[in-house]
């Protein structure tokens, strides 16, 4: 890695050891500057983007490049993959052009950081180097702002770095519409290069996690190389999404849950109490019942006493004491409860984080970024959110320590714990 590329991620990641990015929906983020979006842990995303320009008299020809973009989410907030373009114009007579890159995004504004921070390293083939980004952004009510550096390895001349500076920004229109746009420009850039652009409207398709962006633009391929340098061209495109979550086609599902199987609530009630075991009943073997007054006048009296050699209180069946697991929500006493929230979701048809450890008394609060309804189910039943609308949000305070288990009843493969200390 050159000299130019760990200074422009070391300067990123400055600035983001201060605040934080999550896994950004193309609903989040402009064509050109993908930022902080790795997607989710456990996804494969194929999107296919096609750029389209047109040539003018005699030939009128429609020419069009694809740009292919593979990946898997990956935990710690990770997604690595390649994109692969059919045309390139980094190199003379270079047709195909290919770059692998790892992406990480260590802060989320989704998880309750401040901003979203992001950083990607990749190789690319046709510039026969290595590249990088960092990235920032904010969201500011239904609309979001995002910047980045870049350092790329210049495709002319071998050793040689070159930095690029990129900003744009997206404006939600409710749940599945926005609009987004970006600039980008190369930082030494000459009087034959020009700025690159790009505009465009994304649609989240309701009921699926798919989402579709009808372009404009004036750049080529996806890759950092091509999404910094703009061409003397106007193209049109799309771009196309399709997340595929493994734990939908592997894995053991839970089973389906009612909103109406939802336990109703109960007061708490002490330890000792609760285990206290209800009051014998009276030995069916002793009738009528005796008095101590009139035995002990029959006794003085040198009356004949039976007296059962038998023990009443052994032919009553005693109540087995069943053992407390220290992971059973229901068994597990009261503490006393903290003011503090945590923030998790649903995105790509998966739990934003899928294992939380919290103290009792936290609040926990899922938010729906899908275009599709989830629940958050308890497996033992102790609570559920029942269908929860795109963009809605389900709150539950955990009152008590214990191990809870979760899925969302649409979709039986999405599955969450929380675990809850003392």
């Amino acid at each position: 890695m050159n000299r130019g590329l760990v200074v422009a991620i070391s300067l990123g990641f400055q600035l983001g050891a201060v605040r934080d990015a999550s896994a950004q929906s193309l609903l989040d983020r402009p064509p050109n500057v993908s930022g902080a979006w790795v997607g989710v842990a456990g996804s494969l995303y194929f999107h296919f983007i096609h750029r389209f320009s047109t040539s003018g008299a005699p030939e009128r020809k429609v020419t069009n490049v694809p740009t292919f973009l593979i990946a898997a989410g990956l935990p710690a907030h990770l997604l690595a993959g390649f994109n692969y373009s059919t045309n390139s114009t980094l190199a003379p007579r270079f047709p195909n052009e290919w770059e692998a890159f790892a992406r990480w995004a260590p802060l989320s504004q989704d998880l309750g950081a401040p901003v979203d921070v992001g950083g990607q390293v990749g190789y690319n083939n046709a510039a026969r180097g290595v590249d990088g980004e960092v990235s920032v952004a904010h969201r500011f009510g239904q609309a979001r702002l995002i910047v980045a550096g870049r350092a790329l390895s210049d495709p002319l001349v071998s050793g040689h770095q070159r930095y690029a500076i990129a900003g744009g920004g997206t404006l939600r229109l409710g749940s599945y519409a926005a609009l987004a746009g970006d600039v980008s420009s190369l930082a030494d850039r000459d009087s034959t290069e020009r700025i690159a652009w790009s505009a465009a409207l994304h649609v989240a398709i309701p009921l699926t996690p798919h989402t579709v962006s009808l372009q404009v633009t004036n750049t080529l391929v996806e890759s950092l190389q091509g999404a910094s340098r703009g061409t003397n061209r106007l193209r049109y495109g799309f771009e196309f999404t399709i997340p595929l979550t493994l734990s939908r086609y592997f894995g053991r599902r839970e089973a389906q849950v009612s909103d109406s199987d939802s336990p109703p609530a109960q007061p708490e009630v002490p330890a000792t109490a609760a285990d206290t075991p209800p009051s014998l009943p009276a030995p069916a073997s002793v009738s009528p019942p005796v008095s101590a007054d009139t035995t002990r006048a029959k006794l003085n009296t040198n009356s004949t006493v039976k007296v059962p050699t038998t023990n009443v209180l052994s032919a009553v069946p005693t109540r087995p004491v069943a053992s407390k697991p220290a992971t059973s929500p229901q068994t597990s006493t009261p503490v006393r409860a903290v003011s503090k929230t945590v923030r998790n979701g649903m995105k790509n048809i998966n739990y934003q984080q899928g294992r939380l450890q919290i103290k009792a008394g936290t609040t926990v609060e899922w938010t729906n970024a899908d275009p599709l309804p989830h629940s958050v189910t308890a497996v033992d039943k102790s609570f559920n959110s029942g269908l929860i609308q795109p963009g809605k949000t389900f709150r539950h305070t955990f009152t008590r320590a214990g191990t809870f288990s979760y899925f969302c009843m649409p979709h039986p493969f999405m599955k969450g714990v929380i675990v809850v200390k003392e």
